[in-house]
């Protein structure tokens, strides 16, 4: 675990196995999930493109002739099997994330209303992705597991020994010029999420482990 504490701060919600439930990394993992699925909600509903992994499954879905979601799902497991090289495991916040993300979205899209106009179309892509970020950095800092995508993110900076902006952002740009490159489409959000996801998860993570340090 040691090599994953200098990605991710070691926390006094930090759970102490994979599957343990305990009070306080639960809490944290149904918060920060919730708060991360309305992020996504709100970049939805800003319609200013999807996001890259988006992107991604729209460019296989057009090329292979199924469904984006089969298309995602399918993405979703080859990311899982890239886990066993980097010796990644997944956990209760694997699980979570599936069922939280999805149920908070849908909820996000439902209960709140469309943008109509470009500036508040482009406040709730921005309001989207902070609260996507920082709700990442929180619910990764549980150790429980992470969702396929954020699983591969920590994998790549723990092998590569390089800070989560870098690696997050080389990433979601690359995933989004492979779906770009297969058909999908591409918007000024997407590119907004591409370029600044993974600084707003590096920016929350040192901010974090900087009130730690205060408090010791």
């Amino acid at each position: 675990m040691k090599n994953q504490f200098n990605v991710l701060p070691q926390t006094p919600w930090t759970a102490k196995k994979h599957w343990s439930i305990e009070y306080h990394s639960l809490v944290m993992l149904i918060i920060s999930l919730t708060i991360l699925g309305m992020g996504e909600g709100l970049l939805l509903l800003a319609n200013l493109g999807s996001a890259p992994w988006t992107v991604l499954s729209q460019g296989v879905a057009l090329q292979a002739g199924f469904n984006v979601g089969w298309a995602s799902l399918i993405i979703s497991a080859i990311v899982m099997l890239m886990w066993f090289p980097l010796k990644l495991r997944a956990g209760l916040g694997t699980v979570l994330n599936t069922l939280l993300v999805a149920l908070s979205l849908g909820i996000t899209v439902d209960f709140i209303s469309v943008p109509h106009s470009m500036l508040l179309r482009f406040t709730y892509a921005l309001l989207g992705i902070l609260l996507f970020g920082i709700a990442s950095a929180f619910y990764l800092t549980c150790h429980q597991g992470a969702g396929p995508r954020d699983g591969l993110m920590v994998g790549l900076c723990q092998r590569w020994h390089c800070k989560v902006g870098i690696v997050r952002t080389l990433i979601e740009i690359t995933v989004c010029a492979i779906g770009f490159c297969l058909g999908g489409t591409v918007g000024i959000g997407t590119l907004l999420f591409a370029f600044s996801i993974g600084w707003v998860v590096q920016l929350t993570l040192n901010t974090i482990g900087y009130c730690l340090r205060l408090k010791k």
